[in-house]
């Protein structure tokens, strides 16, 4: 099973979950901008809406099969001070049969730009017998909802 979504670069698109959020003073590193290390914090808060959207964490607390990410990397475009706020942004572009690739996008209020953009790759995995585990067809069928409602509201 392999199931494309997204062919585009994570700095475009459209993204089926959104959120945004507050820079804090502390995210700032001696140099005046955000840290590099809070972007894969900021990931992690739109990975996790991504989740609860589609419904992976209760799907986990139910069957012990749940997510770990593997793999994540960012892209830093522009430097984002305090004071601003950024809608940070996931989507799905793919799922294969244990795993799925995310995109995520950081956009700065103030600059209105993509400041920060990167990926990730999930994978499913069974936290009692420590093993991977295959994607389960709920899940691909409410990410394949989503991403299709985005596509068509983007």
């Amino acid at each position: 099973m392999s199931t494309c979504f997204w062919s585009d670069s994570p700095a475009s698109g459209t993204y089926a979950v959104t959120l945004d959020w507050p820079v804090g003073w502390g995210d700032l590193d001696s140099f005046g901008h955000v840290n590099n290390a809070h972007y894969f914090r900021y990931f992690e808060h739109a990975r996790i809406r991504y989740f609860e959207t589609v419904g992976l964490l209760d799907h986990m607390q139910a069957t012990g099969v749940g997510p770990i990410l593997a793999r994540t990397d960012c892209r830093f475009r522009r430097a984002v001070t305090y004071p601003d706020s950024i809608v940070l942004g996931a989507r799905v572009a793919s799922v294969s049969d244990d795993r799925f690739s995310m995109h995520y996008r950081v956009v700065s209020e103030r600059q209105s730009e993509v400041v920060a953009y990167g990926t990730g790759e999930i994978v499913m995995f069974n936290y009692e017998h420590q093993t991977k585990a295959p994607v389960p067809a709920e899940l691909l069928a409410a990410i394949t909802r989503l991403e299709a409602a985005a596509a068509v509201t983007g």
